[in-house]
């Protein structure tokens, strides 16, 4: 059944020009052609990323989050409730108005105080600043890494500088060892980021990354198995550039530079919509839908290839809007936006307004009780009966 499943999957018909067939791309001992099973080898290369991060957060990132003051953020914890941490654990961390009454009910608390459990609760799942703070010093060193290994692999081939040159004898394209191990560098940390998913920082668009990292990981396999590697070298390099501007902006906005963070973020949004808003569309979107028209006429794995590349584009344009707006956002109001792909504690705003509302109780309560005996005290402790009384919310000399 499987044998079956695999040479219906690999026929030749799908995924090579009209004419060529698998026997056209036979190995010999001077030419190596990519091969499907070639990509086994990232599922280890990953699990060796993922060991390797989890040394450099603990014995780099870590330490040197203290040293540079990046400090977490002090939560007040939510009280023990055992009825409460098993709605929390079984069924929502957000409950409806609804459920929010029936557990007060179960509780004998107050509805607020419900509420304030469940925000502090959610809080204490929360990512700290110096796990933020790590992530973003491990993607800032990788990605500084694959880029200039791309840039270094890249630099003395012919399509990297003629477009054309993609398809050039294609698909009859021997695999270099640099672009082998290029290849295997990307597709290895992109495994180790579906890896790692669960226990990264979440942030509001995890659904768009989901669907990058998939597209990416059956982009850059399936670029390799078809042998579209030349066009798949450009896609890695490209991406790889406003990367590693981004994740210093992080590091930056954790440590509180803000001048600095907002320096960077600038470049970074510069460099982001030029590289995939027009370097992107044109180097590999136009390259591969008009320049492969010249050597060879359509076929399902072109199709195939296009629309992963085309989805790719459309995500661009997503972040490109966020990324927009906060850079008006910015040359508005003279300061940066907070991301919006990231989630806000509720303490921030809600544990704060709950204070104000409890002050202006209190402080409502208490003007109420000292009125109704019919003076106000000055300073706390001088009677003014004698000088005036309140009449119709007016000071009245006797």
């Amino acid at each position: 059944m499987a044998r079956s499943l695999y040479e219906w999957l690999w026929q030749h018909e799908f995924w090579l020009p009209p004419g060529i067939t698998w026997e056209d791309m036979k190995e010999s001992e001077d030419t190596h052609y990519p091969q499907p099973r070639d990509l086994l080898l990232s599922i280890p290369f990953a699990l060796i990323l993922v060991v390797i991060r989890c040394a450099f957060e603990r014995a780099i990132a870590l330490p040197l989050s203290t040293k540079l003051g990046v400090r977490d953020k002090q939560r007040p914890k939510a009280e023990p409730n055992p009825v409460l941490e098993t709605f929390y654990s079984t069924r929502r961390k957000n409950p409806e108005e609804g459920e929010l009454l029936s557990l007060a009910k179960q509780c004998d608390l107050p509805v607020r105080k419900v509420e304030k459990w469940f925000r502090r609760r959610r809080n204490m799942d929360r990512p700290s600043l110096s796990k933020k703070f790590s992530e973003a010093c491990w993607r800032f060193t990788f990605y500084i890494i694959s880029f200039f290994t791309g840039l270094a692999v890249l630099y003395n081939k012919p399509w990297f500088w003629d477009h054309r040159e993609c398809w050039t004898g294609y698909p009859q394209q021997p695999l270099q060892p640099s672009l082998f191990w290029y290849y295997m560098l990307e597709l290895s940390f992109y495994w180790s980021l579906v890896f790692t998913l669960p226990f990264d920082v979440k942030r509001k668009d995890f659904k768009e990354q989901i669907v990058h990292h998939a597209a990416t990981i059956f982009l850059i396999s399936f670029s390799y198995c078809a042998n579209y590697i030349r066009i798949g070298t450009l896609v890695m390099v490209i991406h790889d550039a406003s990367d590693c501007f981004l994740e210093p902006t992080k590091i930056f906005n954790y440590m509180k530079w803000k001048k600095t963070c907002d320096s960077l973020f600038m470049i970074f949004s510069a460099v982001f919509l030029i590289s995939r808003l027009v370097i992107y569309p044109y180097t590999v979107l136009y390259n591969t839908y008009y320049y492969s028209m010249e050597i060879f006429q359509p076929f399902f794995g072109y199709y195939f290839v296009n629309v992963l590349l085309i989805i790719l584009q459309l995500l661009h344009v997503f972040w490109s809007c966020l990324i927009i707006h906060m850079v008006y956002k910015f040359i508005l109001q003279g300061t940066m936006e907070k991301d919006m792909r990231s989630d806000t504690e509720e303490s921030d705003k809600d544990e704060e307004r709950d204070k104000i509302r409890e002050k202006d109780k209190n402080g409502i309560t208490y003007f109420s009780n000292v009125t109704s005996n019919g003076y106000i005290r000055r300073n706390g402790s001088e009677p003014l009966d004698n000088r005036a009384h309140l009449a119709n919310g007016h000071a009245k000399e006797r």
